[in-house]
């Protein structure tokens, strides 16, 4: 079975393209706008919500130019949704490079988030298609819903762990699986095979997410582009947290409360990561995010297998394999 950077170099032509597109999204009269697009483009990123896309279409029998324009709608989609997340957040630092509201200011970033949104939008509207409109429309309209519902549970000790899961099912998962979903209907696909493929992308999506909350407390800044605690920073609280706020002791719950509410100290996050170890705490939340992963791929038994299985199942499994 191949690895994820051999998937990537396998679908590089058809990348290049989809990057090309999203490139083209940023046109523009208005200069700062295509100016902010290659600061975004140059920091990079994966591509992995195109990738995943290219692969569902392929797996559903579809092969068409319309695959590679839809990639790229997506990935601008995700791109907006960071710009705005970044100003948000109050974020130093994205893929490990200065973001760009740092640069430009936060008015200017929020408005280029929102041109992004609609230009995607608009050339989504000139494929025709109703059904992938719909995709789009919902998962973009989710992704909003989960960065409120984030906000509105900011230091909040008391968040469930079933809360969690609806923030990161919509902020992160939703665009997962209407990547997944567009593939279906690009292949028009039946629609079980069509609920199993978006099925499929938002196990992926929120184990995915889960992953990356488990390696905000192992973080390395130069590895990951993130610091140690980040999410701890801006008041996050994430699985790892969730769990060891129901496990730990009263006279621990008492002092990780005290944490949370007196925001990110060097000392508090230390003695977090001691009770981490103790309770397990981070096993037992890689353990679930594993256990949504092997749900996710049991999903695709629906389809026969191929090579664009296969890498869908790489896909899952790299979720799981980031490292610190």
């Amino acid at each position: 079975m191949m690895n994820l950077e051999e998937l990537f170099k396998k679908y590089e032509a058809e990348l290049c393209i989809v990057e090309a597109r999203i490139k083209d999204l940023f046109k523009s009269p208005v200069f700062t706008i295509p100016l902010i697009g290659k600061h975004i483009m140059d920091g990079g990123g994966k591509r992995l919500r195109p990738l995943i896309l290219l692969l569902s279409s392929e797996l559903s029998g579809y092969k068409g130019d319309s695959r590679l324009t839809l990639a790229g709608i997506i990935e601008s989609i995700h791109t907006a949704s960071l710009l705005h997340d970044d100003v948000v957040d109050g974020a130093e630092i994205r893929r490990g490079k200065v973001p760009s509201h740092v640069i430009w200011g936060n008015q200017i970033v929020i408005l280029v988030g929102d041109f992004l949104y609609s230009n995607a939008l608009r050339l989504a509207v000139l494929q025709k298609n109703q059904k992938i409109m719909e995709a789009l429309s919902e998962s973009t309209t989710r992704m909003t819903e989960g960065e409120i519902l984030q906000l509105a549970k900011t230091g909040d000790p008391e968040i469930t762990e079933a809360e969690y899961l609806d923030i990161i099912s919509a902020k992160t998962a939703a665009l997962i699986s209407a990547s997944c979903r567009i593939g279906a209907l690009l292949g028009s696909l039946s629609e079980d095979k069509e609920n199993a493929l978006a099925s499929f992308g938002t196990k992926t999506g929120i184990a995915f997410q889960m992953a990356d909350d488990v390696l905000d407390y192992m973080a390395d800044e130069v590895e990951l582009g993130k610091s140690l605690g980040k999410d701890l920073k801006e008041g996050k609280i994430t699985l790892p947290l969730i769990y060891l706020l129901k496990d730990a002791s009263e006279k621990e719950k008492s002092g990780l409360k005290d944490i949370i509410k007196n925001g990110f100290k060097k000392s508090g996050l230390n003695k977090m990561l001691k009770l981490f170890k103790k309770y397990n705490t981070i096993e037992l939340s890689l353990k679930k995010a594993h256990d949504l992963i092997a749900d996710a791929k049991n999903e695709l038994a629906v389809f026969p297998d191929s090579p664009a299985k296969e890498a869908l199942h790489v896909i899952a499994d790299y979720t799981l394999q980031r490292r610190k």
